[in-house]
């Protein structure tokens, strides 16, 4: 009898698990692309901003005039600057540049916002006029200013000439010519009035309603109304002008190169004298340090007398 073989069925092969995908998650994939984008800022900011600003702290240690080596001097530029006559007058004329030209801008392109702000005819043409001069170069609008201010046919005498009055000689005069750079400083608030334009966009109708109820006039509703609400931006375009005007260049270097009698030299072009024209690099450097010391303090004055006048939403007010 033929015995029956029992097949057993063939042993199933172990299946090899699948190792786990290595990689880059998500997460780390969207990091990695992050430092990828921001690379270029951030070589950018280091190559062409921060290396310089250390490399001129370096330099106003030393006496550097670029075709020598540095030599280490301590702080003697620091002594030697505070000692200097031409910096103290530097200085003064920077700062009366500043305390004027910064507040009347500020003012002007207030009142003007205000006025672009209500329902005027051709009002897109008259915001354009006014904003088109802050984006041209400072040095064609420079270049502009010298021929008006020109004492024998500028255009400024010429017109002052048809009332009776005889114009001054407005950049070789030493008393006329820092007030001139004043003057053509004014140019320039279109984009100051901007920032306040964009700002009373935000103001509430019914706060101006309120007030005309109560009987305030036009005046007094902007003053007790617009001038509080826009504080936060009164505030930002006040640190913008006060570094702005410690930082002008282009204006007073092509119309008066400090002159006359140093009347217009401003700490920008006393500072490219000493670099660029006495090739004392090591001293410009420590112009520049005390220039930046000088921002830093008004900045933070700023903003230390912020809470006494800038005006912010809180949990109470909602």
């Amino acid at each position: 009898m033929a015995q029956r073989l029992a097949v057993r069925p063939a042993a199933e092969e172990p299946v090899a698990s699948t190792p786990p995908r290595r990689g880059l998650t998500m997460t780390r994939r969207q990091a990695l692309w992050c430092y990828v984008f921001i690379a270029p800022a951030v070589l950018g900011l280091l190559l062409f901003s921060i290396g310089p600003m250390l490399a001129s702290l370096g330099l106003s240690f030393t006496s550097y005039d670029m075709l020598t080596n540095p030599v280490w001097t301590g702080g003697d530029n620091y002594s030697a600057l505070f000692a200097d006559p031409i910096f103290r007058k530097s200085l003064s004329v920077t700062l009366i540049y500043g305390v004027v030209s910064v507040p009347v801008t500020m003012i002007l392109a207030l009142v003007l916002a205000i006025l672009l702000n209500s329902k005027l005819p051709a009002l897109k043409f008259f915001r354009s006029a006014y904003y088109l001069p802050s984006v041209i170069s400072g040095v064609a609008v420079a270049m502009v200013w010298k021929w008006m201010f020109n004492g024998e046919y500028g255009l400024i005498n010429a017109a002052l000439a048809k009332v009776g009055i005889d114009g001054p000689s407005w950049l070789t005069d030493e008393q006329w010519a820092l007030r001139a750079l004043i003057f053509m400083s004014l140019w320039g608030f279109g984009g100051t009035m901007l920032i306040y334009l964009a700002g009373l966009q935000g103001v509430p109708k019914e706060l101006y309603e309120a007030a005309k109820v109560d009987g305030a006039s036009t005046f007094r509703q902007h003053l007790h109304v617009t001038v509080p609400m826009l504080s936060s931006v009164t505030f930002f375009n006040l640190i913008m002008g006060i570094i702005n005007s410690l930082q002008v260049f282009a204006e007073p270097f092509v119309l008066t190169q400090g002159g006359p009698n140093n009347s217009t030299l401003l700490l920008s072009v006393y500072l490219y004298q000493n670099a660029f024209q006495y090739l004392k690099m090591g001293y410009a450097s420590a112009i520049a340090w005390v220039a930046f010391a000088i921002i830093m303090v008004l900045t933070l004055l700023v903003f230390r007398s912020m809470p006494m006048w800038v005006h912010t939403e809180t949990e109470d007010d909602r």
